[in-house]
């Protein structure tokens, strides 16, 4: 009679919680032991107990006192593989007290808590990627502040943490940033950091050797949980609905979450609405687009600490040619570091320039003044033939300054060259427009959007 009474209240609470809550809480839990008007009901795991008694125990207790009112008492307990009750009964209605909230893992001693920091969960952290290696200036301090003040809050300020920029501009770096100064100022503290399609990959292996249960353990154990490149499961519809579910367990405990993908919450295509609205419900810093100086502070940065000197000039060239990402720049000047090292040579702009031929090569093949031109018009929904008119009106004026900018920051063309193209523009009305957009940049969210925008399509 007891279990037939259990079979219709799962039936019920299957067509109130929906397929995928049912699957993840409730159809797990067995009925342990019924006598004298009290129903213990079994579940594997503390984590899932204290899951089920916070979020479905008072349910689960009025629809069995309407069901058989003879029943007054529902506890949940955990109970191990053989049946045995191995806990505590928790009251069905109770809430976990705060200050005895379970650690979250498993309790066999084949799973230390250390395993969820070791590798074969998480990703290796780069001992480079420390917040004194990264070089601050407008593109990125907003990002890095609020990277800083995660890493030194000791409670969660805002949830989650998301950062967001194109390639090569500085995510990773941050997101390893976090993790070094949580594990070095506060070890107590157990921080996961991977990428969304290792996400993925454990999420799959766990579905297909049924061992899901200790999968959600695993990555709801966590104090602070990092993912990078969150884009990679867009369209992924399970994987997005674990996610999900990790996402919202981490917050209702107070857990603190850092994501990073190549786009903002909104502009990620193939990605549910409830989850982007979760992804933006915390704070969203973008990494934008290098300067020219936040380019030669990094080089600088850099060749101090490979212990290499490296001339001023060469500095600035590398600075004005490789506008594209950190990670080329960094790249550009290892090689040229490294020839010299090798051929025992002094490093020289003609060494430089003959090291890097290629490179430079294929940044000027890839993009055009003429195809910036193009692109900016369309964008701005002007005439091509505007960007060389005599015109001086705002609504021709800046797309044109817009433009000049962009051919400033992604072509190895000079400020005359440039001009040129430009209906014969003197080398100094460029310099004006660059000068004027990049204080528009730092003035203007919208605007400063628009050009980046216009950027990453170039460029992409």
């Amino acid at each position: 009679m007891i279990t037939a009474e259990w079979d219709k209240i799962k039936g019920r609470l299957r067509d109130e919680v929906g397929d995928a809550a049912y699957r993840s809480w409730l159809r797990p839990i067995t009925l342990h032991q019924a006598a004298d008007g009290e129903v213990r009901l079994g579940l594997p795991t503390r984590f899932m107990r204290d899951w089920v008694a916070t979020h479905y125990g008072e349910r689960i207790r009025a629809l069995w006192g309407a069901e058989n009112p003879a029943i007054r008492v529902v506890d949940i307990v955990v109970v191990n593989g053989r049946g045995a009750d191995i806990s505590a009964s928790v009251p069905a209605a109770a809430k976990p007290d705060a200050a005895q909230r379970p650690r979250l893992v498993s309790q066999a001693p084949c799973a230390p808590v250390a395993s969820v920091d070791q590798d074969e969960l998480g990703a290796q952290l780069d001992p480079r990627f420390t917040f004194k290696n990264f070089v601050v200036g407008k593109p990125n301090e907003f990002a890095h502040a609020a990277a800083q003040r995660v890493a030194e809050a000791t409670a969660v300020s805002f949830n989650p943490l998301f950062l967001y920029g194109g390639v090569g501009l500085g995510k990773t770096h941050l997101m390893h940033a976090i993790a070094h100064h949580i594990r070095e100022h506060n070890p107590a503290r157990r921080v996961l950091y991977l990428s969304a399609e290792k996400f993925m990959y454990r999420f799959i292996r766990a579905l297909r050797s049924q061992d899901t249960m200790s999968f959600k353990e695993q990555f709801r154990s966590v104090d602070v949980l990092m993912v990078d490149d969150v884009q990679f499961i867009a369209g992924k519809d399970a994987t997005q609905e674990e996610f999900f579910h990790t996402f919202n367990a981490l917050v209702d405990q107070g857990r603190q979450i850092v994501i990073s993908a190549d786009k903002s919450p909104s502009d990620l295509e193939g990605m549910e609405d409830r989850l982007r609205s979760r992804l933006n419900s915390g704070l969203v810093a973008d990494l934008h687009a290098t300067t020219y100086e936040l380019r030669l502070g990094i080089l600088h940065s850099k060749a101090e600490q490979m212990g290499a000197p490296v001339p001023q000039k060469v500095m600035e060239f590398l600075a004005h040619k490789i506008a594209s990402n950190v990670r080329e720049l960094e790249g550009a000047l290892n090689r040229v570091i490294a020839h010299s090292q090798l051929v025992g040579r002094a490093i020289t702009l003609e060494s430089t320039q003959d090291v890097l031929h290629d490179l430079l090569k294929a940044s000027d093949r890839r993009i055009t003044i003429e195809e910036i031109q193009k692109r900016v018009a369309e964008h701005f929904n002007i005439k091509l033939a505007e960007m060389s008119s005599a015109r001086r009106s705002r609504q021709v004026a800046r797309p044109r300054q817009v433009a000049m900018y962009l051919a400033k920051q992604l072509t190895s063309r000079s400020l005359p060259e440039i001009g040129r193209k430009f209906g014969g523009r003197d080398h100094t009305t460029v310099m004006h427009a660059v000068k004027k957009v990049e204080e528009l940049r730092s003035s203007d969210q919208g605007f400063s959007e628009d050009v980046e925008l216009l950027r990453r399509m170039l460029q992409g």
